[in-house]
This record gives structure tokens, sequence and C-alpha cells, in this order.
């Protein structure tokens, strides 16, 4: 008995020299997918001041840490999902516009712009999201209804690449833009001597330029539309791709107030405006802002057909798409952004885009450095031009829900052979071994399984086609896992503070309804979001 007393006195003793450690936040009872190195699972992490303080078994965490309960109930954790191209502003200004993604023709955008009108009584009617490639008819539309229908109010409806567009007479004119005119870098309509109201690429700009610029509120309001969404579907980190530097005071004091909770890794667009605003002021950075890049555009799109191509679309015979500026202007401004230290990247689509900027590139970065360039999307390359990836350790920055938005139309453009060297995502992250994956939203949905699915699966939401689209491409669904989360916080130089589950780094992470590392291929864009949690606060639930 006296020894007995005397193990209790010595248990007692021990654990009220050992107390449990305050945190601010305790989950157990989980799956948890880390992704570190070894791409480790636990059970259990524990959270204070929004940083990861351990993980381990659910035993080791629950005796010792104490604070705010998290039972996941056996469920899949992953970090926080980092998307690593979108246009997280375009996109909350487009959910202000009207919405014509999906529409199947023509006539159903008209009888939308109708209903849009109706509600929306003022100002230019704006709308973002028709694809011709969708519709029975794919050929581009004309202004011709648009005329009947808006001949007092200005119409603007942009292609879902945001690469065409289609305007009115009435907007057309305030643009000031003529039948025949010419434009570097861009086509304006002309057909039977008329405007057919089609712009392409930089035709786009003279519009654009009379549509009367957001209020403050409208700013703030798009900012924080988009990251409602964002949060619903697991992203706590996002990578705007082109926006101007007066946008960065506004996510700064958003930020600072506590209402744009959202990290930002954002690219300022090529302009000089926005070279001398990063060159003055130099790089921003805080825990959920990084301001240290430019996005830079070679060319257009492959469904408007303004991709650059080495050789003449299969399609259209004779014509190769354009560059959107002279060859000088991407050496000059990839030389004078190496010069300053920061990071370029450049959207490239076609073959020939794609061989213009990795040979400026490697001109510039001269072989294997960590100054992390960028192409993003890549999305055709020549076969003799992958190995420039690697010898210069250029990233490719991917979308894997392009490939099969385009799979249907994509060796039609391309033919049967050059369309081998399109959406190789296995072949690009081969290179360097990563690769960076996003959704390119509003572009394509916003939502990251999507891209998963793709990535791995490489078929439609209706299991299309049966065997997968050019398989040889797809990627494991650790690699997806890793290219939406420490890969994508690599790209953006911030590997070391989020992008897994480890101790130091910031308490970004998801609960999923279903394992996607082990779940049925064919359910995995079926996958749902419980809870999104940013530094370690809850900032979404189903």
């Amino acid at each position: 008995m006296y020894r007995n007393f005397i193990l209790l006195v010595l248990t007692a003793l021990f654990f009220s020299c050992n107390p449990k450690k305050e945190v601010d936040l305790i989950v157990h009872n989980a799956v948890v997918y880390t992704v570190d190195d070894k791409f480790s699972t636990v059970e259990a992490f524990a959270v204070k001041d929004g940083k990861i303080v351990e993980t381990g078994t659910s035993e080791m965490i629950l005796k010792k840490y104490q604070g705010k309960m998290l039972d996941a109930e056996f469920k899949p954790v992953f970090p926080g999902f980092i998307d690593g191209h979108s246009h997280f502003y375009g996109y909350g200004e487009g959910l202000q516009q009207a919405d014509l993604v999906g529409t199947k023709s023509w006539e159903e955008i008209l009888e939308k712009l109708k209903t849009f009108d109706e509600e929306n009584p003022e100002g230019w009617i704006i709308g973002r999201g028709w694809d011709q490639n969708d519709w029975l008819n794919k050929d581009f539309p004309d202004n011709t209804m648009l005329n009947e229908l808006f001949p007092n109010r200005p119409v603007v409806l942009t292609r879902i690449d945001g690469h065409a567009a289609i305007a009115n007479k009435i907007a057309l004119d305030l643009a000031g833009l003529k039948p025949g005119q010419k434009i570097i870098g861009g086509e304006v309509e002309t057909i039977q001597g008329k405007l057919s109201g089609i712009l392409v690429d930089n035709a786009q700009n003279a519009v654009n330029a009379k549509i009367p610029e957001q209020t403050q509120g409208q700013i703030i309001e798009s900012f924080l539309d988009a990251q409602k969404n964002c949060f619903a579907v697991g992203l706590t980190s996002v990578t705007d791709c082109g926006i101007n530097h007066n946008l960065i005071p506004v996510i700064t004091e958003l930020q600072n107030n506590g209402r744009l909770k959202m990290r930002i890794y954002a690219m300022l667009s090529d302009s000089k405006e926005n070279y001398d605003f990063l060159f003055k002021n130099g790089a921003v950075k805080t825990d959920r802002l990084n301001v240290r890049s430019f996005k830079v555009y070679m060319d257009g799109a492959l469904g408007s057909r303004g991709a650059r191509l080495l050789e003449p679309y299969s399609d259209k015979p004779g014509y190769s798409g354009f560059l959107l500026s002279d060859k000088k202007h991407f050496a000059e401004a990839a030389q004078k952004i190496a010069d300053a230290g920061f990071q370029m990247n450049t959207h490239a689509i076609g073959d020939s885009a794609n061989r213009e900027i990795l040979n400026v590139y490697a001109k510039v970065l001269k072989g294997k450095n960590d100054f992390r360039w960028r192409i993003e999307h890549a999305q055709v390359v020549n076969q003799a031009d992958f190995k420039i990836f690697a010898e210069n350790s250029i990233i490719p920055s991917v979308q894997s829900t392009h490939a099969t938005s385009d799979m249907y139309w994509a060796a039609d453009r391309l033919g049967s052979e050059r369309v081998k060297g399109a959406y190789a995502f296995k072949q690009l992250l081969d290179q360097n071994g990563w690769i960076v994956l996003g959704t390119d939203f509003p572009v394509e949905n916003i939502n990251p399984m999507y891209t998963f699915y793709a990535a791995v699966v490489r078929k439609d939401m209706k299991g299309y086609p049966e065997k997968g689209y050019q398989m040889e491409n797809a990627i494991s669904r650790e690699q997806a896992l890793r290219g939406m989360t420490i890969w994508a916080a690599r790209g953006q130089f911030e590997e070391n503070e989020k992008g897994s589950i480890e101790a130091g780094k910031v308490a970004d992470f998801l609960i999923l309804d279903q394992d996607i590392m082990k779940a049925d291929a064919g359910q995995l864009f079926k996958t749902r979001v419980l809870k999104t949690y940013l530094n370690g606060e809850n900032v979404y639930s189903k």
C-alpha cells in the first residue's frame, strides 16, 4: 500500500510539474495528409496564434495540449488549397455582371441579357463567359441583335477566356473603332465592310477603356464576394494574375481591418505604371499579401484562335494567330524584371509563343537557377522545346481543366500530331520535378476539386472519354495534391510558410467529405468541403 501511495504522489507531482500546454485549437480523430516531404499522415495537430505547433497521434496531442477541440470524426484533412493561377478580383467583378457561363446558344445569351437589363437598368451591360465552341453553331456571333435590343445602352460581352469579346454599335462608336482598323496584337473583325462586333485580344482595349470605373464600394464588394466563394471550395490562398497597382492599397487596407482574410499572391500586369510602382516601392510582403512579380502576355487563346502557332491552324489554313506585342518588348521586359530582382510570369498558349518566351527566359536566366520564373498555361509546346524548361529551371503553371474543356475541339485547331504536345502536364512536371496547378477562374470553374479530377482522371463530368484524354500526361493523385498545395506555395516563394500541415507553418487546412487520395476516381469531382480554416480560424462551414 505504501508503495502504491508513493507512486500516486510521484505521478501527481509529475503532472503538476508538466501541465498541458495551452493552445487555441486541437484537431484530432482525423486522417491528416500533411503533404510534407514524406507525404506522411497523422491523426492530430495543435494550433496556436494561427500556426501549427505540433502534429502526431491523437493520443499524444491530447495528452500534451489543451484548448478548443475539433473532432474531425475520422474525416480527411488537407492543407488549404492554393490556386496557382486565377483572376480573383476579376472573378469578383464578374459576380456583379451578366453571367453567360454555360450558355448553349447566342439566342440564350440574348434572353439572359433581356432579364439582366430589366433587373439592372443603369449603365453599361457587361457580361462574361460565353464560348461559341459549346454551341451548335460554332462560329462567332455578330452584333445585329445586340444593336436592335440595346440601341442606346452600351453592351460588351467577354468570351470565357477573356481573349475575345462582342460589343454593340454604341459601344464600338464610343471606342472610335472603324471597319478595317488594324491593331497590333488584336483583331477588329470586319465582315462585308461592317464591324461584326467581335474584338480579339488587344482590340478589346479601346472598348474596355470606355467602361466606367468601379466605385470604391464596388471594388470592395468584388473582393469580399470572391473571398466568400473561394472559402466555400477550400481555397485559402490565390494567385491573382495580372492586376494593377492601384488595387494593392485596397487589398492592404481590407486585410489590415480583417475583412479580407484571403492570402493573395498578386502579379502586376505588364505596364509602365506597374513597373514604376514595384521598382520604386519594392516588394510588398505581409503574412497575407505578396507582391513581387509581373504577368506578361505573349499571345491570345486557342479557343478564339489568338494563340500564336508555329504552323497555321488546322481549321484555318494560312492563319497562325499573333503575338500581343512585338518580340523586342518581351526581351526588354525580361531583362528589366531580372535586373530589379523580381519574378516574371508569362501567359503563353501556342507553340510559337511558348518557344519565343522560353528562349527569352533562357537568355536571361542562363541555366539552372532558383528564380522560379514561370510560364502560365504552357498549353501547346513543341516537342523540341520541353527541355528548355529543365535547362533553365522554368516552372510550368498549368490549369488542368483547360484540357477537359478544350479536348472536344483542340485537335481541330492543332491537328492529330501537334495536339500531342498540348496539355502535357506529366511531361511538363518531369522537367523540374514539380508543377503549379490552378483553375484560371473565372475562365474555368472556381472549384479546385475539378482541377484535381482533370489532372488525374482527364475526363469530363460525364466520364468522357472512356479511357481519359491523352492519359500519358495524367499525373498521380499525390502530384496533383502537391501541385495544389506545397508546389503552388513554392511557385509563390512561400513553401516555408504554407502549403503543408507542419510545425511552424500557418494553420490553413480543410476537412473534406471524402478522401480524395482513396475515393473512386469517377467521384472525385463530387467531393465537397465541410470546413475551411485559415490561420486556425473557421472561415467556412457547410
